[in-house]
């Protein structure tokens, strides 16, 4: 079986762009896996939705354990373009997420997406944040500029969007340090918008595989306190995706043929007790969810997040939302709110 793709053109031409983008961010992090690494590339695994009639995907993987913590690559597009009842008519997008071993190297989050209504209505979305575990100034300086000139006339907007979008209330900080986000863009030229954001993700994959390949390069001994801030950290970014990623819920409240590819983000472990720790600052009834999320994992730390991990999680977030669907309004938010879920209805 494979996945149908969608028949609008516009369609067409978005998730064609966005699958050479994911090829040029393979082709980057392939040669950084055999220069730091053991050499092991990146491995497709494909998905389908509902058999491929309603199109699918791919996530590259990273199979490399010396350079990678976890790194994951995705593609997708979903379309129903054979059922009259759905407003939706497609949803291209890449999203990606890479974490390095390397302690002193940052990670990396990048989602571009090309959302399209039957109405002939559509919309862009336009992530971009860099996530160091040890924050090291000229990295965050060389990725913020990287996109401020590929979107002069949108970045502070779009970096005050991001800004909002990722702030952690519970915590009282910010996940990462460099954000770019634009929602519901659409300029009312498609070809401008589709260059756009294609510059975008261009200059965040190559500017982060430049930073990257130059971090494990010179910064070859990283300290036992570099390695627990990482673990701190990765346990922070998990405590953002599964409680206020509004892209990662979405995502999973729509079905239920990808949650491994969508929780791909999450990294290979975290410190479980720094993660229940985070309780007392929850309101209800995302303290419900946390408690859950705890219930999940293992009693130990470092505590191991594999692939039934994340299935655990997924059905932990579905019944929660299901019990409690107001508590999608807890969730973050940049300037709007895109109706991904009910897109799909």
């Amino acid at each position: 079986m494979q996945a149908i793709h969608a028949k609008s053109p516009r369609a067409e031409r978005a998730y064609a762009m966005l699958r050479e983008l994911r090829r040029r961010f393979v082709s980057q992090l392939n040669p950084i896996a055999v220069q730091f690494g053991d050499g092991q590339p990146f491995e497709p695994i494909e998905w389908l939705r509902d058999q491929g009639r309603h199109g699918g995907g791919a996530r590259y993987m990273a199979t490399d354990r010396i350079a990678f913590n976890r790194a994951s690559i995705n593609t997708s597009q979903v379309q129903y373009d054979d059922d009259p009842a759905k407003k939706l008519a497609s949803a291209s997008a890449l999203s990606t997420i890479i974490h390095p071993n390397n302690p002193l190297a940052p990670s990396v989050h990048i989602h571009i997406s090309w959302t399209e209504m039957k109405d002939g209505n559509g919309y862009w979305r336009m992530m971009a944040d860099l996530n160091p575990s040890n924050p090291i100034e000229s990295d965050t300086t060389r990725f913020t500029d990287c996109l401020k000139q590929a979107a002069p006339a949108l970045y502070d907007e779009a970096a005050r969007q991001g800004d909002r979008y990722f702030y952690i209330p519970a915590l009282e900080r910010h996940r990462g340090v460099s954000h770019f986000y634009l929602e519901n863009h659409n300029s009312g030229d498609f070809d401008a918008d589709l260059a756009l954001a294609q510059a975008v993700g261009t200059a965040a994959i190559d500017t982060y595989c430049a930073i990257l390949a130059a971090a494990l390069a010179t910064r070859t001994q990283p300290s036992q306190e570099h390695r627990q801030r990482q673990l701190e950290y990765h346990t922070l970014y998990l405590f953002q995706v599964l409680t206020l990623d509004r892209g990662t819920t979405s995502g999973l409240l729509v079905h239920d043929q990808n949650d491994i590819g969508i929780l791909a983000s999450l990294p290979a472990q975290i410190h479980r007790g720094l993660l229940a720790s985070w309780l007392a600052g929850m309101p209800p009834p995302q303290d419900e969810l946390l408690r859950g999320l705890l219930a999940c994992l293992p009693e130990t730390d470092p505590c191991p997040i594999e692939d039934a991990t994340k299935q655990a999680f997924a059905a932990c977030l579905r019944q929660h939302y299901t019990a409690h669907p107001e508590a999608i309004d807890l969730q973050a938010s940049g300037n709007s709110i895109p109706p991904t879920v009910s897109n799909h209805r």
